[in-house]
């Protein structure tokens, strides 16, 4: 029996991450597990070749703590040590939540930088599109929110729930609180 799992189990960890790239590439929402950057250049700017840590166990399960930091604890200074600890802010769900996290804190500049990086890994990066355009609104930014409402159009669908979020985000008066 223990032979027949460890070829039953890495096969299907294979089949998982062979087809997670399909549906991520096409709706690259994030969420609780990273997903691979989307090109297949595995060099970086400095001509190193980037890990593989998105698909390590390891990196998966402190990812997941970190995302449960924030969305179940609403610990989000708690979390961007987790998430800087990763040493992957160059991939997009990493950059994603670090920035959702500094803009609960109030620091929207800092937030800012790290949702920039998430969109130069993934320009597609629908999640990051959605909580930008909400960092656009709380910055006072409505035309810059409706542009990325429309990212969000063209990428998602206007049923999507994160094009849903920020179109209601939209729609609350000037100077409304928001909580997403």
């Amino acid at each position: 029996m223990r032979k027949l799992s460890t070829l039953l189990v890495p096969g299907l960890v294979a089949m998982t991450l062979a087809a997670g790239p399909a549906l991520t590439s096409a709706y690259a929402a994030g969420g609780d597990t990273p997903s691979s950057p989307p090109s297949s250049d595995t060099s970086t700017k400095k001509g190193k070749k980037k890990s593989s840590s998105v698909s390590d166990p390891k990196f998966l399960a402190a990812y997941r703590t970190a995302y449960t930091t924030i969305y179940d604890n609403h610990d989000y200074t708690g979390a961007i040590g987790q998430l800087k600890s990763l040493k992957r802010d160059d991939v997009a769900d990493v950059a994603n939540l670090i920035g959702y996290s500094y803009r609960k804190l109030g620091d929207y500049q800092s937030s800012k930088v790290y949702y920039e990086l998430a969109l130069k890994d993934d320009p597609n990066h629908v999640r990051t599109w959605q909580y930008y355009g909400l960092w656009q609104l709380e910055q006072g930014n409505r035309e810059q929110a409706q542009y990325h409402l429309n990212k969000l159009a063209s990428l998602a669908g206007t049923d999507s729930s994160e094009y849903r979020s920020l179109a209601a985000a939209l729609d609350k008066p000037t100077g409304a609180t928001l909580v997403y």
